[in-house]
């Protein structure tokens, strides 16, 4: 006689049962909404007390699939929606309506350069092969919207390699931009979730020029590694003449409300090849050198 043989399961499978649930026989009860299944529900979902349910939510659903997509760790590109690429940059020019626009517009295209540099940086970050057990390392990843975004996400597909782009509901439409692999592709109501998943397997992150969302996302990671929350990693800050510019680093130093060396937190660099090199360089000084697959 041969030992027997379990079933694998007893219980019918979640997606069995909502099938079943809405095709219901027609009654005042099953009509109801209290009669929906609750996952099914979304009046139930969405109401205010729901909160905490879809803040768990919205951080699991990404890190499954980032799971089960292999991905242990990313390389985060942070910058501005608004920089052009440079083969576009002149047509901000020519539609500027006043002397003001025209000076933006000017400013503009001049780091417009950072758009190849970002997607340069991008292919490098790319070429890194999986490691042994099969997990794939520097993932590009990006807040999957245009500009500085999208030349991340372009540069990985220029290695016909994945990328992920984790976009945010916003009043106006932000669509993700046509490089983010779709399977990669995540949207969020929450930005505190979106920040924890851009950090959650980040190893190296580049700071490209941007505003307050560039600066909100890469100054909580400064944070975070100030106060010891996460390891030091490379954090690449390009355009020295605009980070100096726009935030006096050495003045908080001399109101003493940083401490000299946390300006050794990051680095100002100007090229991908310079931030590459870097990245290279910290990860062989612990012990981590990277390795490529092609």
């Amino acid at each position: 006689m041969t030992d027997p043989k379990p079933p694998e399961r007893v219980f019918a499978p979640a997606r069995e049962e909502a099938e079943v649930a809405n095709q219901p026989t027609s009654s005042p009860q099953t009509e109801h909404p209290a009669y929906r299944l609750a996952f099914q529900d979304m009046d139930f979902l969405l109401r205010e007390d729901l909160r905490p349910v879809r803040f768990q939510l919205e951080l699991l659903k990404p890190e499954l699939a980032l799971d089960e997509a292999k991905i242990a760790s990313t390389f985060v590109f942070y910058g501005s929606a608004r920089i052009p690429e440079p083969d576009k940059a002149d047509a901000l020019i020519q539609t500027a309506a006043n002397d003001a626009q025209r000076r933006i517009a000017e400013s503009l295209k001049a780091k417009s350069h950072f758009y190849d540099e970002a997607r340069k940086l991008a292919r490098l970050a790319s070429r890194v092969g999986a490691d042994e057990d099969g997990l794939r390392q520097f993932v590009v990843c990006s807040g999957g919207g245009p500009s500085i975004m999208e030349a991340a996400n372009r540069g990985a597909e220029d290695e016909g390699e994945e990328s992920i782009g984790l976009n945010i509901v916003l009043p106006h439409e932000q669509l993700p931009n046509p490089y983010v692999t779709p399977s990669l592709s995540f949207q969020f109501h929450y930005f505190a979730l979106r920040k924890m998943h851009f950090l959650i397997r980040a190893r190296a992150v580049a700071v490209f020029p941007g505003g307050f969302g560039t600066m909100d996302e890469s100054f909580e990671l400064l944070t975070l590694i100030q106060t010891g929350k996460v390891k030091p990693m490379p954090i690449l800050f390009f355009g020295r003449d605009f980070w100096t510019r726009v935030v006096n680093f050495d003045a908080l130093v001399e109101e003493g409300t940083i401490a000299p060396d946390d300006l050794k937190l990051f680095r100002f660099v100007e090229t991908a090849e310079e931030a590459w090199d870097y990245v290279c360089a910290h990860y062989a000084e612990n012990g981590e050198p990277l390795e490529f697959a092609k």
